[in-house]
């Protein structure tokens, strides 16, 4: 199994950034592609952005496309995600978990806050 701590969530203004890291540990030479999610107050958890382990190759919601990064420091087993220009829509609860299936159990997330 893996275990799964987020952090780097905050309350910004529209328009800012902030930067959402993912530290794994356990079992973590299972890591193939890795991706974060999010889930805002009344929805159901969507995805945000996957990348895969070894190459780095990348995809994104359409919602996040130009604004938002990911990447991975693979000696430090660490995902990260680089959000700019963010919107009030943005605001939710941001995971990071396995990718396509989400099959690792969910860490605890952290609070993205976007004010207008």
């Amino acid at each position: 199994q893996v275990q799964l701590v987020e952090s780097g969530g905050g309350l910004v203004q529209a328009g800012g950034s902030l930067r959402l890291s993912c530290a794994a540990s356990g079992r973590t030479f299972s890591i193939t592609t890795m991706g974060w999610f999010r889930q805002a107050p009344g929805k159901e958890r969507e995805f945000v952005a996957a990348i895969v382990w070894h190459d780095t190759s990348t995809r994104y919601a359409d919602s996040v496309k130009g604004r938002f990064t990911i990447s991975r420091d693979n000696a430090k087993r660490t995902l990260y995600l680089q959000m700019n220009s963010l919107k009030p829509d943005d605001t939710a609860v941001y995971y990071c978990n396995n990718y396509p299936g989400s099959t690792w159990a969910w860490g605890q997330g952290t609070q993205v806050t976007v004010s207008s």
